[in-house]
């Protein structure tokens, strides 16, 4: 069984506006509510291929129904803790005439310790017929870096492997406990290096670097100039698949999706990545975060490359 942990749930809201102007009223053109937060979006992307998966974590009011509905009405099966407060939403801004997407987050939920202690039991029970754990994102207000730690030394303990996905500073915090895959975009990684990684080959370095110190696999996202694979005894360079994008959001969370199908499979990492990298391209297509068609997934598996990465 595939399980999620999203401690910090969330619905995305994408707007399309003509151009991205302060200081005016903007009047947009399209808007779109869709599923938002990089584990929840992993399940839901997962969900639509047939892939079923528990997601636990943390929800709030309407808006955290909302959530809920949405991935179980993808098959997912949901064991989320009430929280205080609402399920946050994010402002997802696409710039139609640069091309630019900006995103605005919120803080909107409440924890408290006896929500995050019911939390951990649920996960704890969870692990027992886990196949693979995805986690990452960001966390509620009151809810420290260590979370993390915590629950990726739970699954190590239990040998299930893990995928990791997070910005700074949580980035920082469970990379400490060894995860067994992280996947930074460029961004991510710059800043988890303490500088900007403008090269593919900086980028390669750094992904090599985790490896090495911490035993990690990294997967990196480079968006337009797609991805890099840092495995424990290879790596390759993944070029990407060129489309019209409506909208990037959650396209690096559909990696995430093609890594946990293989190994809870039981199948080649390279799968994984060939899955992850075609359904990536087929959420570029929709303007929805995380959104997509099974058709147009299948459609770009034959044109994923893998190139051996020396």
């Amino acid at each position: 069984m595939i399980v999620s942990l999203t401690p910090n749930t969330t619905l995305d809201l994408t707007v399309f506006v003509p151009r991205l102007v302060t200081n005016t009223t903007i009047r947009a053109r399209r808007t779109y509510h869709s599923m938002g937060g990089k584990p929840t979006d992993a399940s839901f992307i997962l969900g639509r291929m047939g892939v079923g998966s528990l997601a636990l974590g943390l929800a709030a009011g309407a808006v955290g129904d909302k959530v809920k509905a949405m991935l179980e009405a993808e098959g997912v099966r949901t064991d989320f803790v009430a929280a205080d407060g609402e399920t946050r939403i994010n402002t997802v801004i696409i710039d139609e005439h640069s091309g630019e997407h900006t995103t605005i987050t919120t803080a909107s939920m409440s924890v408290t310790a006896a929500q995050l202690d019911t939390l951990r039991q649920r996960y704890i029970k969870a692990l027992d017929g886990a196949s693979v754990l995805i986690t990452g994102g960001s966390l509620p207000p009151g809810v420290r870096p260590e979370f993390y730690a915590e629950a990726i030394e739970l699954a190590k303990a239990r040998a299930v492997p893990m995928i990791f996905d997070a910005a700074p500073p949580n980035l920082e915090a469970g990379l400490k406990a060894g995860p067994t895959f992280i996947k930074p975009n460029e961004h991510e990684l710059s800043a988890l290096a303490g500088r900007k990684l403008r090269t593919v080959e900086e980028l390669y370095a750094a992904g090599k670097d985790i490896l090495e110190r911490q035993g990690t696999q990294v997967v990196i996202t480079m968006g337009a100039d797609g991805a890099l694979a840092v495995l424990k005894d290879r790596g390759y360079r993944i070029p990407p698949i060129r489309v019209n994008v409506s909208s990037p959001a959650g396209a690096g969370d559909a990696v995430l999706a093609g890594l946990a199908q293989a190994i809870h499979h039981k199948r080649p990492i390279e799968e994984g990545l060939r899955l992850g990298i075609a359904t990536a391209t087929a959420v570029c297509l929709q303007p929805g975060t995380a959104d997509y068609q099974v058709a147009d997934m299948q459609r770009f598996l034959p044109q994923v490359e893998l190139i051996p990465y020396s």
